[in-house]
C-alpha cells in the first residue's frame, strides 16, 4: 500500500481485511440485539441510474449494446454488496432532464452514465444535479467534449462525484461511497451527558440538518440505573468470556473491577437496544466504572464508542464505519519532529481494528493511568500498518493526514495504549494543528481519531458525495 494514495486494488484488500467490502450489513445502520435476537439489517440503498447522451455509431459516442453491459455490470454489484437496488434506468434525450429531476427525489443517491456529450451536457446533467441528492457522474474517455466542463459542478458546490475513467470497476468504490449519506439518516446517537466538541458537533439540530442523523440525551442516572439491574451472574460470563480469558496480561484492577466494567457494558448495550442507536459518547466515560471496555468492545462489533463526550469524533468514526468497514482509535495525540513522527496514545483502544471479522489484537488490563484506578487497555498495535488519521470538525471539515505505524511504547508519561504513526511534516502539522478551522475548547481542539489503512483518496470522494471539505492537517497552510 503506497504511503500517501491508495489505488482501487489496495481499497479492495484494506477493506476485505475488516470483513470484506461487499459484506451485507456489516457496519451499516443496524441495531444491536438481545442475547437471542438477530441483527437487523438497514433497507437497501436506492440508487437512481441514468445514460445520459445518443448512444450509436456516431462520433465520440458510446455504443448502444454498452448501456445493457452497464446494467449487468450494477446487476452483479447489486448482489456483490448486498445492501443497494439499483432503480430507473432512464436514457437523456428521450427523457426530459425536468421531469426526470422530480423522478429521481425518490431514491437515496444518483448514478449518470454519460454517454455522449449530446444531451448529456453541463447544463441538463445540472438539473439532475441540482436535486441535491448525493451523485456520480461517471464518464469514459470518447464520451464527447463535454467533460471538461463537469468540474464547474464541483466549484458551484453540487455534491457529485466525477469519475472520468476507462475501468468499470472504479465504480464499485463509487457506489460504496454512495450508501453513507443515506445510512447516517437512519442513525441514531447516543449523548451520555452533554456532548463536547465544536459548536456545530453538539448541535441536535444542526447534526439531523445537515446528516439526517438523530441525537438523544441520556442522563448518568440513567445508564447506572441499568448499570445496577444487570444480572451479576452475566456480567461476570461477559468479563471471563471477552476479556479475561481474552488478555495476555492482567495488571492493576481486581477481577471484581473488571467484572464490574464488563457489567457496564451490559447495560449499555440495554440502552442501545432500547433507543435504537447506532453510536454513543459520553462524557462520564471516567466516572466509576469507566466506560473504556465498553466502547472497546462496541468498536469491536461495529458499532460507535467514543470517549468523552466528543462528537466531532463519534461523526468522524461513524463516516469511517460506513464507508470503509473500519472502527477507530481515538487519541490524544503529541507531535514530535524529532522523528518526523505523530504520538498517539489514550486509555481505551479497539482490540480489533480491522473490523469485526478481523483477529483481535493483543492487549493487556490496565488501570487508567492518570487516576491510577478503574479498568483501562493496553493495546499492541501492528508496527508498519498504513493509518489515517482524521477529525471532522464543525460538521462541514475533515483534517487528515496519513502514514505508518512506526512503533509502540509504554511511557509512563501518556495513557496506557501508544504508538507513533510517521506524518509528511511534523513541522508543519505542530505549526498549523487544525488549520484554523476548530474553535473550542481543549477536547473539540485536541482528539483525532486513527484507522487502518490509508483513506486519503477515498475520503476526498466522500467529501465530494457529501459537501464537505477535505484539508490535509500536515500540509502548508
Amino acid at each position: 500500500m503506497s504511503h500517501n494514495l491508495i489505488n482501487r486494488r489496495e481499497f479492495l484488500g484494506a477493506t476485505a481485511a475488516g470483513g470484506a467490502l461487499f459484506a451485507s450489513g456489516l457496519f451499516g445502520p443496524r441495531l444491536l440485539a438481545s442475547d437471542t435476537g438477530e441483527l437487523s439489517k438497514p433497507p437497501p440503498v436506492k440508487i437512481y441510474k441514468i445514460f445520459a447522451g445518443r448512444t450509436g455509431d456516431f462520433y465520440l459516442t458510446r455504443p448502444t449494446e454498452e448501456v445493457a453491459k452497464f446494467n449487468q455490470y450494477l446487476s452483479e454489484l447489486e448482489k456483490k454488496l448486498g445492501d443497494v437496488q439499483f432503480v430507473g434506468g432512464d436514457t437523456i434525450p428521450p427523457a426530459d432532464a425536468a421531469q426526470l429531476a422530480e423522478k429521481v427525489k425518490a431514491a437515496d443517491a444518483v448514478l449518470i452514465f454519460h454517454m455522449s456529450a449530446q444531451g448529456g451536457d453541463t447544463a441538463v446533467l445540472g438539473k439532475i444535479v441540482d436535486v441535491g441528492l448525493p451523485t456520480v457522474l461517471f464518464s469514459e474517455p470518447y464520451s464527447g467534449h463535454d467533460w471538461m466542463f463537469f468540474p464547474e459542478l464541483r466549484k458551484h458546490g453540487k455534491n457529485v462525484l466525477l469519475r472520468p475513467s476507462s475501468d468499470w470497476s472504479d465504480l464499485d468504490r463509487a457506489v460504496a461511497l454512495l450508501r453513507v449519506p443515506a445510512w447516517l439518516k437512519q442513525t441514531r446517537i447516543i449523548a451520555w451527558g452533554p456532548p463536547l466538541g465544536t459548536s456545530a458537533a453538539c448541535s441536535a439540530e444542526l447534526i439531523k440538518e445537515r446528516f439526517g442523523a438523530e441525537l438523544v440525551s441520556v442522563s448518568e442516572e440513567q445508564v447506572k440505573d441499568l448499570w445496577r439491574g444487570i444480572d451479576p451472574a452475566a456480567a461476570q460470563a461477559e468479563a471471563e468470556r471477552y476479556w479475561l480469558s481474552q488478555a495476555r496480561r492482567i495488571v492493576e484492577p481486581s477481577r471484581e473491577k473488571i467484572v464490574e466494567a464488563a457489567k457496564l457494558f451490559l447495560a449499555v448495550k440495554q440502552l442501545m437496544i432500547r433507543e435504537k442507536a447506532q453510536a454513543i459518547t459520553s462524557c462520564h466515560c471516567m466516572g466509576d466504572p469507566r466506560a473504556c471496555l465498553t466502547f472497546s468492545k462496541l468498536n469491536d462489533l461495529g458499532f460507535v464508542g467514543a470517549c468523552e463526550g466528543d462528537m466531532d469524533s463519534t461523526l468522524t468514526m461513524l463516516l469511517f464505519a460506513y464507508a470503509f468497514r473500519v472502527p477507530g482509535f481515538i487519541s490524544d495525540p503529541v507531535v514530535d519532529t524529532a522523528r518526523n513522527a505523530l504520538l498517539h496514545f489514550h486509555c481505551t483502544s479497539v482490540t480489533k481494528m480491522d473490523g469485526p471479522a478481523g483477529s483481535r489484537l493483543p492487549f493487556a488490563i490496565r488501570s487508567q493511568c492518570d487516576s491510577k484506578a478503574g479498568v483501562s487497555l493496553e493495546v499492541q498495535h501492528r508496527v508498519g500498518q498504513a493509518v489515517t488519521c482524521a477529525k471532522l470538525v464543525n460538521l462541514d471539515t475533515l483534517l487528515i493526514t496519513t502514514g505508518r505505524i512506526l512503533e509502540t511504547s509504554t511511557n509512563p508519561m501518556a495513557c496506557r495504549t501508544q504508538f507513533a504513526q510517521s506524518v509528511p511534516d511534523a513541522r508543519q502539522l505542530f505549526l498549523n494543528y487544525g488549520r484554523g478551522v476548530i474553535h473550542g475548547g481543549v477536547m473539540a481542539m485536541l482528539h483525532r481519531v486513527v484507522f487502518y489503512g490509508n483513506f486519503m483518496e477515498p475520503m476526498r470522494d466522500l467529501g465530494d458525495l457529501m459537501g464537505f471539505k477535505v484539508i490535509e492537517e500536515s500540509g502548508v497552510a
